[in-house]
């Protein structure tokens, strides 16, 4: 064993939250921190360059690449769960979408879970605070962050017809959905700046790594937390074959996200004691929520023949691929500087529910993957998210062994809630696919098909397709019930010097994509951390419908 180092701080895990909270720990000098990422660096050319992360978000270089057990209302099908394992985390190989969550997910937070500092109007201000808007700084809007977030910008006619289609449809339109108006259709953000990808390891970590008092550790393979008595002290872990202790003289703080952070906890002993020592671990502290609540946003895909050659699948061929990267090189514009899904939406799958409960990822092309080859056709397809499914899963341990891979039970469409949801998914879809901004390039419905009328008929089809949509949280929630890991300050129950702080915490999941406000919650914990008081909240006004507020 080598040499014991100590640190104020050791943060386990250098992805979306890990790299905000590498920042901002260390920004005023007064604390050391030690970061441990399991993956690389992230030089790999193709993370940066926003079209490629189709060639590298499933690169077993940069991906723990999970795979759940066999999901039971999905013909026993095993999903693929690709998470990010390389500087960045997930922020490095996703598709980039900016979205924060509706306001109601936090407010409901704060009264449905007894959490009251988690209201939307304590979150804004974080929000903001972490961004550089391409459409410049407003009530809802931040104009001074790290984190450089564009307006989509590459021109297709397809995605104003999408965009024109929703209005016709009576779904909706916004200027901005993370904006005075969270519902409807538009041209969606994403995280980049100046044509690159802008991931956290980009906006956050990379500016810190200057500072005396950062180190980072790539390819540092965690194995536990090291406890004495009823505190967190340290951890073990390997490194190019050689064992490491490394001591934490303030706080241990897991941030290695939904997926292991609590298999973290567990191989330390923390966590369900049944389980732990069903797998040979003689448990430490007893807290049934560990690995528990798992959630997700489950997507199917519908897509459509294009009768107009203006899709992007000519893109796939050698000499236009070619082509679109020596222009990125050039000046950073072009298809490679589109991360692709740039429209969308969020919408309501029926009348009665209090705000969107689906949304949209509109992309001007066909996607198929044939073994880990990607073949693009003649074709526009449009992903549908539940966002609030009540399908609830787990997380659990195969073994002691900390390489082995966490059993993944995330047990999709086992509600008949989430399934009627998805089926009104794919009729309010093929109604704006059916509005006259699509009449000059809409061809056959190549799935689900013309033949899938039924509710019986699409529900099957929902069961063979539904995918992730890379979202999983809520493991370690917060609150202060008996299956709560966390308190409102994302400190564990029960043990000292130990916080969670990544998507994990979720006590239920956001109405969009995760990534946007696992950073803010990052930067909140930063401030709880060093105990300074967090930024004033403030009231920005959104539209909504006074009568459906639940």
């Amino acid at each position: 064993m080598a040499q014991i180092k100590s640190y104020d701080y050791v943060i386990v895990g250098a992805g979306s939250a890990g790299c905000v909270l590498s920042n901002r720990l260390t920004e005023d000098g007064q604390h050391s921190v030690l970061v441990l990422e399991a993956g690389p660096m992230d030089r790999n050319l193709l993370i940066h360059v926003p079209a490629g992360v189709y060639k590298v978000y499933k690169d077993p270089k940069l991906n723990w690449n999970y795979l759940t057990e066999d999901e039971p209302e999905l013909y026993d099908r095993n999903v693929e769960i690709p998470r990010g394992k390389v500087v960045g985390g997930s922020s490095s190989i996703n598709s980039m979408v900016y979205m924060r969550g509706h306001p109601v997910d936090f407010d409901r937070w704060g009264q449905e879970f007894n959490l009251p500092k988690w209201s939307y109007a304590q979150c804004l201000p974080y929000f903001k605070a972490g961004e550089t808007c391409e459409r410049g700084a407003s009530d809802w809007r931040g104009g001074e962050g790290p984190l450089g977030v564009s307006r989509g910008g590459f021109e297709n006619p397809l995605y104003d017809a999408f965009v024109e289609a929703g209005t016709q449809a009576g779904q909706g339109a916004s200027d901005d959905l993370n904006g005075y108006k969270p519902e409807g259709v538009a041209r969606l953000d994403s995280t980049k700046k100046d044509g690159r990808r802008c991931s956290a390891a980009v906006a956050h970590l990379k500016p810190a790594l200057a500072r005396p008092n950062l180190t980072l550790e790539t390819r540092a393979m965690v194995h536990r937390i090291v406890v004495e008595g009823n505190r967190a002290v340290g951890i073990e872990y390997e490194r190019r074959g050689e064992r490491f202790t490394v001591r934490a003289e303030k706080e241990v703080i897991l941030s290695g996200g939904s997926i292991n952070s609590p298999q973290l906890m567990m191989l330390s002993g923390i966590g369900p004691a049944d389980h732990l020592r069903s797998v040979g671990i003689e448990p430490v502290l007893d807290l049934p929520g560990v690995g528990q609540n798992l959630q997700d946003h489950p997507t199917i895909i519908v897509k459509y023949a294009c009768t107009k050659p203006v899709t992007i699948h000519k893109v796939a061929s050698p000499v236009q691929k070619a082509l679109a990267g020596a222009r990125w090189m050039f000046d950073r514009k072009g298809v490679a500087s589109s991360n692709i899904w740039e429209a969308g939406g969020l919408v309501r799958g029926n009348a009665h529910v209090p705000y969107p409960n689906l949304q949209y990822h509109f992309g001007p092309v066909g996607v198929e993957y044939v073994g880990t080859e990607i073949k693009l056709d003649q074709a526009f397809s449009t992903h549908i998210d539940q966002l609030r499914p009540t399908s609830r899963g787990y997380i659990s341990l195969k073994s002691a062994n900390p390489t082995d891979k966490p059993a993944l039970h995330f047990n999709y469409m086992s509600t008949e809630h989430d399934r009627r949801e998805l089926v009104e998914g794919i009729r309010i879809t093929r109604d704006l696919i059916a509005q006259k901004a699509f009449d000059a390039y809409r061809g056959r419905e190549i799935y689900p098909g013309p033949d899938a009328t039924s509710d019986k008929d699409l529900e099957a089809f929902i069961r063979n397709v539904t995918e992730t949509d890379y979202h999983p949280c809520s493991t370690c929630r917060m609150g202060n019930d008996a299956m709560a890991v966390v308190d409102e300050e994302m400190r564990v129950h029960g043990i000292e010097g130990l916080r969670v702080v990544d998507a994990s915490v979720m006590p239920q999941i956001t109405s969009a994509n995760l990534n946007a406000p696992t950073q803010m919650i990052a930067a909140r914990a930063a401030d709880f951390i060093r105990g300074r008081e967090q930024l004033p909240p403030f009231h920005a006004k959104f539209h909504f419908l006074e009568e459906n507020r639940p």
